[in-house]
């Protein structure tokens, strides 16, 4: 009787509250908010949106005073919402951020030129220009923010000054510029990058590594596989990071080696999680050996993960 009392309540709450809302004062009602943008400035880009609720748009003005104050913050933010505005002249006023000591204004510049209908891409215009200040500049220093600025232009004429520079440059800073270049490019040179890991400066190395894990298609595998030697400890574990990315399974021998004989125990981890990577079976006793011997206890529960994946 009680649970039929409560069963009658309950519906009668819903039925009270759906008259409510079917029964509501029908002039109350709002039409429904014009949406669709109409007219010219905010209004036509936003509709009916606030004003100080749409995102703004730098004028020439503003890109032009902003490119010359050297604030990176002020810089990145005036051209980053001037997009989509042509202004032929404020190209010459950013091209100079190319060279800027900051990284970030560099970045910047070059992300706002390249989407430049007209003023960058012409013959002798800012890309042109960047081109010849990568393969003639006396300044190494200059040659290196070149060769950055090519990667972020992303255009593929870039690929070949940059794989130029990257086995021809005398100076260690120009060939890892053009190493990371040809990474943001997604080529790898016509094989530059397999030669930049040769190369006499570790700096240059880790440069072509980083590139090498990110591109499309790498061929240069032995030259990665002989990195596993290398003198620098930093560029053993990347090259090692990058055949367990590329699932390098045939450098299953130099990578055992690492793993149990390096003398660097961040080397030795990856060289385990590779193996696990590689799953070969042949590599079992070795990831054993190391899950209960190795003295680094990384590496042993890197070894011991690794085995639960062969």
């Amino acid at each position: 009787m009680r649970r039929n009392n409560l069963l009658k309540l309950a519906m009668g709450c819903v039925l009270a509250v759906a008259s409510t809302f079917a029964s509501g004062d029908a002039s109350s009602a709002q039409p429904p908010r014009q949406v669709t943008p109409t007219g010219g400035g905010i209004a036509g880009v936003y509709g009916t949106q606030r004003a100080d609720q749409a995102e703004f748009l730098s004028t020439s003005d503003a890109i032009k005073s902003a490119a010359v104050s050297g604030s990176p913050t002020l810089i990145w933010e005036t051209l980053e919402h001037g997009e989509k505005i042509e202004c032929l002249d404020c190209i010459p006023v950013v091209a100079p951020l190319l060279y800027s000591s900051n990284a970030k204004n560099r970045e910047i510049a070059a992300w706002w030129l390249r989407r430049r209908i007209f003023g960058v891409f012409g013959t002798g215009e800012v890309y042109d220009q960047t081109v010849q200040a990568l393969q003639t500049s006396s300044d190494p220093l200059r040659r290196s923010y070149a060769a950055y600025a090519l990667g972020e232009f992303l255009a593929a004429p870039g690929v070949a000054a940059c794989a130029s520079a990257v086995v021809s440059d005398g100076d260690a800073r120009v060939r890892a510029a053009a190493a990371s270049a040809l990474g943001r490019l997604n080529d790898d040179g016509g094989g530059a990058l397999g030669q930049a890991l040769s190369d006499s400066d570790p700096t240059v190395k880790l440069a072509a590594l980083a590139s090498a894990g990110r591109i499309n298609s790498f061929s240069s595998v032995a030259a990665l596989s002989a990195l596993t030697n290398d003198s620098t400890p930093e560029v053993r574990r990347r090259s090692i990071e990058i055949l367990d990315a590329l699932n390098v399974a045939d450098a299953l021998a130099p990578v055992s080696a690492a793993a149990q004989n390096d003398a660097d125990a961040r080397v030795r981890a990856v060289a385990c999680h590779a193996l696990g990577t590689f799953g070969n079976p042949s590599a079992l006793s070795i990831l054993q050996n190391l899950s209960q011997n190795d003295p680094d206890v990384f590496v042993r529960d890197q070894a011991t993960i690794a085995m639960r994946r062969l």
